[in-house]
């Protein structure tokens, strides 16, 4: 081999010496024939390589930043986000929404083999509709509840009024798109709730009046049938079908990823179970609540050695 011969092909040829036991003449002239190929082949192997060091590089600084967003996220004061009466109202639709899926959706779908499966380990087509009547009332109790609590306690009207759509949210859904977009690195300021929390519960609101609406008329069949048409339940019947897929997809899809399963929440989001929001988030995602709730604790404190100082001097 000449010190002139590219290193690759160098290498070739003693590997063919060393490891198949070729002549070093025939080594050479073999490593020749093959330097074009190997050239082309070694760049290529090259960038996957380099693909593959960036991707693992790019994951172990995601898991480090994880790492300390959790701890900053433990970290420092703790805001209630959602209060005791909100959680167990979610905890009971949740419950019962788990159910209405895992019964409902396989009746949708009962000529499908997993969905005989699943219809089967429930206790068969007679309980499998009982049980989802169980969720089904579940999720009217929860309903119901809810309307309670936004009429009677000042707490639900309060939040109530913060979920009402506003102009705003349709600016910061555009700001959040061109954020997104990379054409700016200021991202919308939301208050309480953002649009997205605000989709979440409206869809949620639309949800349960189709879902329990339909699913009484085809509860009491029989009952509506002495004041409707056939085809007035065959809609009822459509309607809940559809809608059930719908809420469905939108909790798995749309729920799940915005609440738990994105980077900064993954694997879950422990706020539907503690009530607790830390302050490093509470500053990210809600800051102009935070701005509000530094101001009212400066007027307070102001209003509180103001009070002080009039004692003292009397």
């Amino acid at each position: 081999m000449s010190e002139h011969d590219h290193p690759l092909q160098r290498a070739a040829a003693r590997e063919l010496e060393e490891t198949h036991g070729l002549a070093p003449a025939e080594a050479a002239e073999r490593a020749a024939r093959m330097h074009e190929r190997l050239h082309r082949r070694f760049g290529t192997w090259v960038r996957r390589e380099l693909v593959i060091q960036r991707k693992e590089d790019h994951s172990e600084k995601s898991r480090e930043v994880r790492g300390e967003e959790r701890a900053a996220a433990t970290s420092g004061e703790q805001f209630e986000r959602l209060s005791l009466n909100i959680r167990l109202q979610h905890a009971t639709m949740a419950v019962s929404v788990i159910v209405l899926v895992i019964t409902g959706i396989p009746l949708k779908f009962h000529e499908s083999g997993w969905a005989k499966a699943i219809i089967g380990a429930l206790g068969g087509p007679d309980v499998t509709p009982i049980i989802h009547r169980v969720g089904a009332t579940g999720l009217i109790i929860a309903g119901l509840w809810h309307l309670f609590y936004i009429a009677f306690t000042r707490e639900g009207r309060w939040n109530f009024k913060q979920l009402i759509p506003m102009p705003k949210d349709a600016v910061d859904a555009f700001k959040q798109i061109v954020y997104y977009l990379g054409r700016t690195d200021e991202r919308p300021k939301f208050d309480r709730f953002s649009y997205v929390e605000k989709f979440d519960y409206w869809a949620v609101y639309w949800g349960m009046v189709i879902m329990i609406g339909s699913g009484t008329v085809l509860w009491f069949t029989d009952f509506w049938l002495r004041f409707v048409p056939k085809w007035f339940t065959d809609i009822a019947k459509e309607a809940h079908s559809d809608e059930a897929l719908l809420a469905t997809l939108a909790i798995v899809i749309w729920h799940f990823y915005n609440v738990h399963f994105n980077p900064h929440k993954f694997p879950m989001n422990r706020t539907f179970i503690t009530g607790q929001i830390s302050e490093l988030e509470m500053r990210e995602e809600h800051p102009l609540e935070y701005e509000r709730l530094m101001q009212q604790r400066r007027a307070a404190s102001k209003t509180e050695e103001s009070a002080t100082s009039t004692r003292e001097g009397a």
